[in-house]
């Protein structure tokens, strides 16, 4: 398969981080059939283009996936713009809303670059599902339906739960876990990688592999990531992400925000530490023997340098420090021009930070926002740009903007 690595060394790094491997040693199977066959594992891993970011909570799954392509695997990655108009119901308790083919394919232009960076280039084939998925007719349809049953679909926890709640559950959310088990037979997946939110969804493509008379997939889930809010799975919709492409000082600075008890899951599961310097570093927090904040600048730095290449974590706590210790104000902080001779509090706070009117009130209401470290807080406020002209201003702790009178120069 052109790798070096021995299938014991696969496995070890293969299995690496993983929740479960369903079936119990499928892994280890497939890897000795495919070097009999002298072929390459197919590993596939969809992706629902519901959001225009790429955070740490996917590139959970795509690191993995990455592994499988430092062994010598193909990665198929699905660019699921058929069913996220359909809307996986996976942890939802209610039904969400439909997106539309055009707010998928901007999300997924926008993701797709993101993706790239984490992936290697080869061996790598992108594909898009409604290749197949647009494709069904409606026998075809009828026909994937009748691979499973209403009881089968009702055992999935979310559903249940909402059955049992007399809560509304969609036909078309019913599908879903379909659509996607049709995706593995259309790919021939070998392996299917994925969140453990989305095993019964992983399963079922087995399952569908099965009754069509393809090799089942071996399933492999790995845990999900808490946000930076440390409650809920990181998720652009609550705000709690930390995106792959953001600048260093902010990726650095929202690390150093996440509480203590995430510390050894980020270690883990963002940066990919060996799993012994993950262990070590668990006992020497629990013995107090290492400090939490020097854990995450450690954490943080190796974030930074795997997006960023070797010394930008060190640079950018070196701007944490200045902005935090010496209340400094970060270097190159970027630009904002505004063409107005006069500006009301709330819509420059709106206009520098692209937020909604109702969102600038609040951050002003709540003491958020500061001009040259002053605190503003009268959001009626009445500004001359000649006299704000080369200020920087602040919503929150890590979010800045020099702002510049007259026109944005042409560049």
């Amino acid at each position: 398969m052109g790798d070096e690595k021995t299938i014991p060394e696969q496995l070890a790094l293969l299995r690496r981080g993983l929740a479960d491997e369903l079936p119990a040693g499928g892994l280890h199977k497939k890897l000795i059939e495919k070097q009999a066959d002298g072929k390459p594992l197919r590993v596939k891993l969809g992706v629902d283009p519901t959001a225009s970011r790429v955070h740490l909570g996917w590139a959970v799954v795509l690191r993995k996936l990455r592994q499988f392509q430092e062994c010598g695997h193909t990665a198929v990655l699905i660019i699921g713009d058929f069913t996220a108009q359909v809307g996986d119901p996976s942890g939802k308790s209610k039904t969400r809303r439909r997106l539309s083919s055009e707010e998928v394919q901007q999300h997924a232009d926008a993701c797709i670059a993101a993706l790239r960076r984490i992936l290697l280039p080869e061996p790598l084939e992108i594909r898009y599902n409604s290749e197949w998925l647009g494709q069904m007719s409606m026998e075809d349809v009828l026909h994937l339906s009748a691979s499973t049953t209403v009881a089968q679909l009702l055992e999935r926890d979310d559903f249940s739960k909402r059955f049992a709640a007399s809560k509304a559950i969609s036909l078309i959310e019913f599908m879903y876990p379909l659509l996607q088990a049709q995706d593995s037979v259309a790919v021939a997946a070998d392996v299917e990688i994925g969140g453990t939110d989305q095993t019964f969804n992983t399963l079922m493509g087995r399952h569908l592999q099965h009754s069509l008379g393809q090799p089942g997939q071996v399933v492999c889930t790995l845990p999900l990531l808490v946000g930076t809010d440390g409650v809920e799975k990181m998720s652009q919709s609550l705000g709690n992400v930390i995106g792959v492409d953001e600048p260093p000082n902010e990726m650095f600075g929202k690390l150093m925000s996440i509480p203590d008890h995430l510390i050894v899951d980020y270690a883990r599961l963002a940066v990919w530490w060996p799993t012994a310097d993950v262990e070590a570093l668990a006992v020497a927090l629990e013995d107090a023997s290492r400090h939490p904040n020097e854990a995450k600048r450690s954490v943080g730095r190796d974030l930074v340098d795997l997006y960023w290449g070797t010394g930008a974590g060190e640079e950018a706590e070196r701007a944490f420090d200045h902005q935090f210790k010496g209340k400094g104000i970060p270097k190159d902080v970027p630009e904002h021009w505004i063409e107005t001779d006069q500006v009301q509090l709330v819509d420059l706070v709106a206009s520098v930070f692209g937020v909604s009117r109702s969102e600038a009130r609040r951050l002003v209401e709540q003491g958020g926002v500061k001009l040259d470290g002053v605190v503003l807080r009268d959001r009626d406020a009445m500004f001359a740009v000649a006299d704000i002209n080369g200020g920087v201003l602040q919503a929150g702790k890590r979010r800045f903007f020099r702002l510049c009178s007259g026109q944005a120069p042409i560049s």
